[in-house]
């Protein structure tokens, strides 16, 4: 019986009398296990290096993993129903250096319930619940202003629509991209609706199993989709991250992955671009203090400058998997290396 940990594998006597030379021979490796490992990392490694999915065009911008970085300021519903609140976000995010600005949009009749809209709670808006969410939602005419906001000002803009009535809204003001919640990635009337229309999406994963996932990416298709490595907690807690689940996927899914994240720092989001994320999403503020359940989740104007000036030339600096001699590098040769015997 194989010890605790490990699976027992049968493999051809000529495998395993090469394995049990290299492992002999090798001088660093000290067990047909650890060959087996090791070789099966290589192995993920050149396969991550050819997998080179086709870039996703938003608006003017190519998403890809030979890409600039693209980071998306989510002003969500931290505008707080106010539209000169939000035109300062729009601000704060062209300011920083982002590609896009993106808000939340919901029928609300549809995405709560009677009972839930009817419950007790105090707010700027009113008593109930009801006011809350009503409050915080922009009508046609305020996203015929921010989308004009946005024109000005030279940023994209797009949303999230949390039911099929809001992706008919969205579609009158012609966004050029529908990003879907982590949410609703289980809404298959909704994720039919978007895939119907044809335009790039951005797909969240937070709160989703592996097989949750599968099945909505081999729904919608890879082509002209972007997934998001997300934990979907407001904020995140420091060991709830796993950002390694952003290699995971890259080496899984045939198109660009990122991240979106709630810490209230930047430090994660940065290890998320050190990692391959090619799509970094953060929710922004004014003030963190704010009144709005989102944020503390976000970052004020110099996080996200930071994350802005850190992240854009990240796929430069990770270059490729393949060690190799720089031409750059050959003229220090000949003059600092004395021995060249090996």
């Amino acid at each position: 019986m194989p010890k605790e940990g490990y699976e027992s594998i049968t493999i051809p006597n000529e495998l395993d009398k090469r394995i049990s030379d290299f492992v002999k021979n090798s001088g660093g490796v000290n067990s047909k296990a650890q060959a087996l490992s090791q070789a099966w990392q290589m192995y993920e490694n050149n396969s991550l290096e050819n997998k080179k999915p086709k870039p996703v065009k938003i608006g003017n911008k190519l998403i890809g993993h030979d890409q600039p970085v693209f980071v998306i300021a989510e002003v969500g519903i931290n505008h707080n129903g106010d539209l000169e609140t939000c035109k300062k976000l729009i601000d704060v995010a062209v300011d920083a250096g982002c590609d896009t600005v993106k808000f939340q949009k919901r029928t609300i009749d549809v995405v709560y319930s009677k009972e839930a809209l009817a419950k007790e709670r105090e707010s700027p808006f009113g008593t109930k619940n009801g006011d809350l969410k009503r409050g915080l939602e922009f009508g046609l005419d305020e996203y015929k202003e921010i989308d004009r906001y946005c024109k000005e000002k030279g940023i994209i803009w797009f949303a999230s629509p949390w039911d099929v009535q809001s992706v008919d809204f969205l579609e009158k003001l012609d966004v050029p991209c529908y990003k879907i919640a982590s949410a609703c990635l289980t809404d298959k009337k909704m994720l039919q609706k978007i895939k119907e229309i044809g335009k790039p999406v951005i797909l969240s994963t937070g709160m989703s199993s592996m097989e949750q996932i599968n099945a909505a990416v081999d729904f919608l298709g890879e082509e002209n989709l972007v997934i998001l490595h997300c934990t979907s907690t407001y904020p995140t807690a420091e060991d709830e991250h796993d950002l390694n689940v952003i290699t995971s996927f890259r080496k899984h899914f045939n198109c660009p992955i990122g991240y979106s994240g709630h810490e209230p720092g930047v430090h994660p989001t940065i290890m998320a671009a050190a990692l391959g994320a090619c799509v970094l999403e953060r929710h922004i503020t004014l003030d963190r203090a704010m009144y709005g359940s989102d944020q503390a989740a976000s970052l004020e104007k110099r996080g996200l400058e930071i994350i802005c000036k850190v992240v854009k030339k990240a796929p430069m600096y990770l270059g490729g998997y393949t060690k190799k001699v720089f031409d750059s590098e050959k003229p220090i040769i000949e003059k600092l290396r004395r021995v060249d015997d090996l």
